[in-house]
């Protein structure tokens, strides 16, 4: 008998704006750009892409790109993911 599994998408487990939030702040935390875009992505479908996308006025396809696996987004795509999603970029000293 064979095991039936079911495809896991991380996006489904940040739900609320404080789990986005950390998850973000964990990504900028790394240093590493493919690690703070794919966290923006994950973000992006947990928040609906398509709405995202339609109030960033990007099509879907625009925003899937931006925020995948070899997405690398503009800085007025991130300022506009983080002002959608209600999120607040900040800077604080490093070190």
């Amino acid at each position: 008998m064979a095991i039936e599994t079911t495809p896991f998408d991380a996006a489904d487990a940040i739900d609320t704006p404080e789990e986005q939030a950390q998850l973000l702040a964990e990504a900028f935390a790394s240093g590493d750009p493919k690690i703070v875009t794919s966290a923006l992505g994950m973000i992006a479908r947990a928040r609906g892409i398509a709405k995202l996308a339609q109030e960033l006025g990007l099509s879907r396809e625009a925003l899937y790109k931006a925020t995948g696996p070899e997405g690398n987004p503009t800085l007025a795509t991130l300022m506009g993911i983080m002002r959608a999603t209600g999120l607040k970029l900040s800077a604080v000293p490093g070190r």
